[in-house]
């Protein structure tokens, strides 16, 4: 499992004072408010920044970083992702994963059946679908609903599903 979870991306900066866009990757932006420090990965490291303080602007959040107080000290950090701990993430309810513990998960039918490997997870409103690539049938989509989807194993990376008459 992974241990880094991804909340945002830096977009861009914001004002002169080294505040950042952020582009929230979580289901929840308004988690940022209670955020007390995240993870950024600059490509060659990880630094952990201070939140210092926490605004909203259209889909946006506009973070601004302890210690950080000029856009020249920002700017290098735009396209790169922020993430927290696992045990800062937020809690998860029945049958809700975390997307980074679904990618490359083992999928099979409900007989036992290798079917294939979940590859991504679109989030289209009504419902996350799930992207499996198979052998046999290239990419399928299947939507993450209890009518398909039976069991989910974080641990051992498997899920098992029911296909639906259609989805093939």
């Amino acid at each position: 499992m992974e241990q880094l979870l991804q909340v945002g991306v830096i977009s861009s900066t914001h004002g002169i004072r080294g505040e950042v866009k952020v582009f929230p990757t979580t289901d929840d932006p308004d988690r940022f408010r209670k955020l007390k420090q995240v993870i950024l990965d600059t490509g060659r490291e990880q630094k952990g920044l201070e939140i210092e303080g926490v605004k909203f602007f259209k889909q946006f959040v506009i973070l601004k970083f302890k210690g950080i107080d000029n856009i020249n000290d920002i700017e290098k950090y735009k396209g790169k992702s922020l993430y927290v701990t696992r045990e800062h993430a937020v809690k998860l309810k029945k049958d809700e994963y975390f997307i980074a513990d679904l990618i490359d998960m083992q999928v099979e039918l409900e007989d036992g059946t290798a079917f294939g490997v979940l590859t991504d997870v679109m989030q289209t409103g009504a419902n996350d679908v799930y992207c499996i690539r198979t052998e046999e049938h290239g990419e399928v989509l299947i939507p993450a609903i209890k009518d398909c989807i039976l069991d989910v194993d974080v641990e051992a990376g498997k899920m098992k599903i029911h296909l639906l008459d259609g989805l093939l």
